[in-house]
């Protein structure tokens, strides 16, 4: 009888030590010790295009739920008031005076990369500037500490065939544009799978095309050629819920950079019928500066929200149905603010609503329309559900920030704070002295946020030297100068600007008036 009890001691102890070992997927995922991180990149879209940050005419349940489940950032800013440069200071952590990228640059000297058909072919055409080789980004960190690491979306900092795609810059795997020319269909002719081109079943129908002569603009068939078989917004997606079941039991890290809602107005006919009974009959878009025609405009813009929203929706979903959900820290933003082309009519939605959303105000533009972006962070267990916070931050903070969570050591020379007291609500937030942006575009600009204060200077390149001051306190839309009133702030804006500039290495960034 002794003898029976200590078998069956024996074996209970056996089945116990075989249920708790690592093979046992089910049980280890909750083990996990590290956190997995989704970082979810809007291509354009405003600080009020979100339900939660006061948007009324566009519904996106999904990222809303995000906030209420997490926390909503007030004073959070991109990289850049254009896309290329912003990602650029996400990856790097290192602001526009310092990144190697501060502008888009289509590298015009390799060729015709404006036609399209030819890059279609030719990847020597296709692409943006690349990073340097020896660029130390947030994926090489991550990779470092044992994560996976993932890309999807759309790249734009490194040609094909250059030392910048993604594969080079600790990214595991990459599905997207590595071009953002490229990107100015949903319908391409090819995508990238880490390095190789996929050719897709669309025809190719180039930006600029409009409608044919003589078509009715008001019949839907006129339209053919821009609703194709494989929408590209649809296949990234799918291969980010492939990535995340790929990795369900080690660390991950993705980086979904999606193109929407950048134009052209392309989206799934289910969301423009939704958004066209409920907005009504709209005056068609006919297309130009490169972009498509559409027959409802708002419908079209309001759905590529509403279908990124629903893709947030199944991301949630998938980690819950790995048991990861818990254990993953998603953040969701944008890359800057709303457009003004290619038929967004981003003023009827007062998408950087409550700035200005007009051409001169939003994107392109380092007014707070352009640079001032929606965060939401949400980690369950960690951050406070329905939270918010005024911490003023930028995404040069977010390499720090991812840093502190996985116990890396931040690269040297890098410029920002991380996140992780304002995340968790322990500890003591460091704070930013202030805020600089340079942008060698759109006739040259500068801008820095202190405290209260918001200074710009542009018009650099037709010689405009003075800084306009704004006191975002009492001018949230940037309507009163009053530089005159405070000549001791625009002095110490003036030494910031001159502090935190090194000198650009690629012509194309180089601001010669502020010592290039």
């Amino acid at each position: 009888m002794k003898n029976l009890i200590y078998l069956f001691l024996a074996t209970a102890l056996l089945l116990l030590t075989y249920c708790t070992t690592p093979q046992n997927v089910a049980t280890t995922k909750s083990q996990q010790t590290k956190p997995n991180i989704i970082y979810i990149l809007a291509d354009d879209l405003g600080y009020g295009d979100l339900g939660c940050y006061g948007q009324e005419k566009i519904e996106t349940p999904n990222i809303d739920a995000l906030a209420k489940n997490g926390m909503r950032f007030t004073q959070h800013y991109s990289g850049s008031p254009v896309c290329a440069p912003s990602r650029c200071v996400f990856l790097t952590g290192k602001h526009t005076g310092h990144a190697h990228i501060r502008g888009n640059d289509e590298w015009a000297a390799r060729g015709e990369v404006w036609d399209f058909a030819k890059a279609v072919q030719d990847p020597n055409l296709e692409g943006q500037r690349p990073l340097p080789k020896d660029s130390i980004t947030i994926a090489d960190v991550l990779k470092q500490q044992g994560y996976a690491t993932g890309m999807v979306g759309k790249w734009g900092l490194g040609a094909p065939l250059t030392e910048g795609i993604p594969n080079n810059q600790g990214f595991d795997f990459f599905y997207g544009y590595n071009c953002q020319r490229q990107a100015h269909t949903f319908y391409p002719k090819h995508l990238w799978k880490n390095k190789e081109k996929v050719w897709l079943d669309n025809k190719l129908v180039p930006p600029r095309t409009k409608l044919a002569e003589g078509a009715d603009p008001n019949d839907l068939a006129s339209y053919a050629d821009f609703n194709l078989k494989e929408y590209s917004a649809e296949l990234m997606h799918t291969e980010a819920l492939q990535f995340i079941d790929r990795h369900a039991d080690q660390p991950f890290f993705l980086y979904y950079a999606s193109p929407i809602p950048h134009v052209p107005l392309q989206a799934p006919q289910r969301w423009v019928d939704y958004y066209h009974e409920k907005f009504g009959e709209e005056e068609p878009y006919l297309g130009d500066k490169g972009y498509f025609p559409h027959p409802y405009p708002r419908a079209a813009y309001a759905a590529m929200i509403s279908y990124l929203d629903e893709q947030v929706g199944d991301l949630v979903k998938k980690l819950k149905e790995i048991g990861q959900y818990e254990n993953t820290l998603i953040l969701f933003t944008s890359d800057n603010g709303p457009t003004y082309a290619g038929g967004a009519d981003t003023p009827f939605f007062d998408s950087a609503k409550p700035f200005k959303t007009e051409r001169g105000w939003a994107k392109g533009y380092t007014h707070e329309g352009g640079i001032r972006v929606p965060l939401i962070a949400s980690w369950p267990t960690k951050i406070a559900p329905n939270s918010t916070s005024d911490h003023i931050s930028a995404f040069w903070d977010m390499l720090p920030t991812f840093c502190e969570i996985t116990g890396a050591t931040i690269p040297p020379n890098r410029d920002g704070i991380s996140l992780l007291p304002s995340l968790l609500g322990k500890g003591i937030q460091q704070k930013h002295d202030y805020l600089y942006w340079e942008f060698p575009a759109y006739k040259g600009q500068q801008a820095i946020r202190l405290g209260k204060w918001k200074g710009i200077r542009k018009n650099i390149f037709e010689g405009n030297m003075a800084i306009e001051l704004y006191d975002l306190e009492t001018d949230l839309r940037e309507q009163k100068d009053v530089a005159a009133q405070h000549p001791e702030i625009v002095q110490q804006m003036e030494h910031i600007m001159v502090q935190e500039h090194v000198p650009a290495t690629i012509e194309r960034f180089k601001i010669k008036q502020i010592g290039d």
